[in-house]
C-alpha cells in the first residue's frame, strides 16, 4: 500500500498556505515563553486568568500527587473515581448552581459524550454554523438529523425548530465562539428552544472564569437558570489553567450520562492530581475577581489601540481578540513578521475558519501587563501594510 496520495494532499495544503506545524514550548505558560529555543512575548494562550503556572495551583497538584498518585488507574466506574474527583464535582456543582457535575478527561469527550447520550436516530440536533469542531462532530456521530442555523440567529433557529417533528430536539451552541470571540445570545436562544420543547446545550469553554461577576461564565452573565440552560459544558484548560472538562445539570441528566455517555464510561479518569489542582484554581477564580477586572481593562486598551492603527477587529468583548486579515498567506506573513520582533501569535486559517477569513487570533490574559499590550500594539504598527487592515 502506498501513501503517495496522502503525500500529494499534504503538498496541496503547503501550497495553499494551510500547512500546520507544531512548535515546542520549553517553558511554563505565561506572558513570556520559550519556544524552539527563543524567548517571546506570547498572545496565543487560552490561559485567560493566568492560573496555569500559579504557585497555589502547582502546590495543589503536588499535594494531590502525594496523596492520590499521578494516574487515575481506571475508569470512574471501575476504580478510578478518587476523592479529589468527587470533591471537585461537588464544588463545581455549587459554583455553577446545578444539582450535579460530571467530570470528563477533555472538552471534546464531554461534548461527544453528552450529545450522543441524549439523542439518536429518532431525534434532531440544531447547531450554530460557527460551533466548535467537537460540537459539530458530536452531532454528526449521534445519527440524529443534523441542522445548522445562521450564526447567533435565534430567528433562524426558530424556523428550523418549527419544522421539526423529532422525538427530541437538542440545540447546541458555544457560549463564547472560540475563533470570533463573540458571545451567543443565550437568553433568546433559550427562549426559542423552550418554546419548541427543546433542550439547550451550551459549551462555555471560553466563558468560564472570565465572564460573570463571580466567573460563572455566560449563564451567569445572562442570569440563566438550569431550566433555561439544562445542559452546561465547561472546560478546565482555559480560564481555570488546568485540564479536563465537566457537564453540569440536573440529577437526571448526570445519571443519564453516567449510564450512557461512552466517552465517560470507557476511558481512564483524569489524573486525580489535576483534579486537586483544579480545586485550587476554582478557589482563585472565585476569590480573585481582580483578575477579571484587569482582563477587561486590557481588552479595552488593546481594542482602542487597534482602532487607532486601523486594524479590523472582530466584534468581541472577550479575551479572544481576532484581527481579521482574510488571505491565509498574508496572515502567515504578518505572524512571521511579529515573531521576528519577539511576538508570538498564531495565524488561524481554513479549515479552522471559513475561506477568506484567516486571522491573527490574539488572546489576552490577566497575567499580561499594560506595557506588554502596548508592545504588541507597537509591533502591529511596525508590520502594518496597506493590505493588512
Amino acid at each position: 500500500m502506498s501513501f503517495n496520495d496522502l503525500a500529494a494532499a499534504l503538498e496541496v495544503r503547503r501550497q495553499d498556505n494551510l500547512y500546520r506545524q507544531r512548535r515546542v514550548l520549553e517553558s511554563a505558560q505565561g506572558p513570556e515563553v520559550s519556544v524552539d529555543g527563543r524567548r517571546y512575548l506570547a498572545f496565543c494562550s487560552n490561559d485567560y486568568l493566568g492560573l496555569a503556572n500559579h504557585p497555589e495551583v502547582i502546590a495543589a497538584l503536588k499535594q494531590g500527587a502525594d496523596v492520590y498518585g499521578v494516574g487515575g488507574g481506571a475508569s470512574h466506574l471501575v476504580n478510578g473515581h478518587s476523592q479529589a474527583h468527587h470533591s471537585l464535582e461537588e464544588e463545581l456543582a455549587e459554583f455553577t448552581g446545578r444539582e450535579r457535575v460530571l467530570l470528563f478527561s477533555t472538552g471534546y469527550m464531554a461534548n461527544i459524550g453528552a450529545v450522543n447520550a441524549l439523542i439518536g436516530k429518532q431525534d434532531s440536533v440544531f447547531q450554530d454554523r460557527l460551533n466548535h469542531a467537537s460540537l459539530l462532530d458530536a452531532g454528526l456521530l449521534s445519527g440524529a438529523r443534523f441542522q445548522r442555523y445562521l450564526h447567533n440567529d435565534p430567528d433562524s433557529l426558530a424556523q428550523r425548530l418549527s419544522r421539526s417533528e423529532a422525538r427530541r430536539k437538542l440545540v447546541v451552541t458555544d457560549g463564547v465562539f472560540s475563533m470570533d470571540g463573540d458571545i451567543a445570545d443565550l437568553s433568546e436562544l433559550s427562549r426559542v428552544t423552550r418554546e419548541h420543547d427543546g433542550w439547550l446545550m451550551v459549551d462555555d469553554a471560553h466563558g468560564f472564569g472570565c465572564l460573570g461577576a463571580k466567573g460563572g461564565g455566560c449563564v451567569e452573565h445572562f442570569g440563566l437558570s438550569n431550566e433555561e440552560v439544562p445542559v452546561l459544558i465547561g472546560t478546565l484548560g482555559k480560564g481555570f489553567g488546568t485540564s479536563g472538562a465537566f457537564v453540569a445539570g440536573s440529577e437526571v441528566l448526570i445519571e443519564t450520562l453516567i449510564q450512557f455517555a461512552r466517552t465517560y464510561i470507557y476511558t481512564t479518569s483524569m489524573s486525580p492530581a489535576v483534579a486537586q489542582a483544579t480545586r485550587a484554581s476554582l478557589r482563585l477564580v472565585q476569590s480573585e475577581s481582580w483578575r477579571r477586572d484587569k482582563l477587561m481593562k486590557l481588552i479595552q486598551r488593546f481594542r482602542s489601540g487597534c482602532e487607532q492603527l486601523g486594524y479590523a477587529l472582530m466584534d468581541s468583548p472577550t479575551p479572544i481578540q481576532p484581527i481579521l486579515i482574510g488571505d491565509a498567506g498574508e496572515a502567515m506573513r504578518i505572524s512571521a513578521a511579529l515573531e521576528a520582533r519577539g511576538i508570538f501569535i498564531s495565524a488561524i486559517r481554513p479549515p479552522t475558519v471559513p475561506a477568506g477569513s484567516s486571522r491573527l487570533r490574539v488572546t489576552l490574559s490577566a497575567a499580561h501587563s499594560e506595557e506588554q499590550v502596548d508592545r504588541l500594539l507597537e509591533a502591529l504598527n511596525q508590520v502594518r501594510t496597506g493590505g493588512v487592515a
